[in-house]
């Protein structure tokens, strides 16, 4: 099915699935490459400071580097967990120097932080990387007022999505139902432990080169490829359905 960006119709895939904004109350957003599009070139910058990091820990070559890194972000669910997992790095070292970026390449995102706002319920950040680069990003964005909370991978433990331990944390954290929530994530193969445990999954299809990995569309109950208009759509349905109650 093509990405649904422009209709809140279900993601069919042999089963009867479907999203359903009213009943939602909680809002829960991944941040890298769903709150900003992949072609303003900011994790490019972190995903060439991770291959300068394993370079320089190793003491290989740029092409060993990269290899390594999309190893253990496949088998790890980020480069770090990876790096934890067979070099005992401190991970407060790696996240500092990959995270060292030039954050202007955000452009502020006023239409995005309307719809987010207008959003009935809580609204949280469910984050691989840690609340100091995070909160850098919202800032460039101007999304820093439109979130009540945020669970990054420092909160998890170190053990990233799709790790299920990430997912009930985050759910014991913040105490809301999972079945009245609903899960945005650009990188597919995070859909479906949030999908076990409840939550309704929109998967924001951006192109990027990882994003459609270990897809489970059993897991996925719409697909979009444009937030800001997916939003739109939602605080329209939501209006109406509030005007005929």
């Amino acid at each position: 099915m093509a990405a649904a960006c422009a209709s809140l119709c279900p993601h069919q895939l042999g089963a009867e699935v479907s999203f359903d904004p009213n009943r939602v109350d909680c809002w829960i957003f991944d941040l890298d490459y769903t709150l900003y599009p992949p072609a303003c070139g900011l994790f490019g910058q972190i995903d060439q400071r991770m291959g300068l990091f394993i370079a320089n820990l190793l003491g290989c070559d740029a092409t060993e580097a990269r290899r390594v890194q999309k190893m253990y972000f496949h088998d790890h669910g980020t480069t770090l967990a990876g790096l934890m997992h067979y070099h005992a790095i401190d991970p407060r070292e790696f996240l500092d120097f990959v995270h060292d970026v030039d954050m202007s390449v955000l452009a502020a995102a006023p239409r995005l932080a309307g719809q987010i706002n207008a959003l009935p319920g809580r609204r949280l950040i469910f984050t691989n990387g840690d609340r100091p680069y995070a909160e850098k990003v919202l800032q460039a964005l101007g999304l820093d007022g439109c979130f009540e909370g945020m669970w990054d991978v420092i909160a998890m433990d170190y053990k990233p999505k799709p790790e299920p331990s990430a997912y009930r944390s985050l759910i014991e954290a913040f105490g809301f139902d999972p079945e009245r929530a609903v899960f945005v994530e650009d990188s597919a193969r995070n859909l479906p432990p949030a999908k076990a445990l409840g939550m309704q999954t929109v998967w924001l299809d951006c192109a990027s080169e990882w994003g459609d990995r270990a897809k489970d569309d059993a897991a996925i109950d719409l697909v979009i490829d444009d937030l800001p208009q997916w939003l739109e759509l939602v605080c329209a349905e939501l209006a109406g359905s509030a005007a005929l109650r």
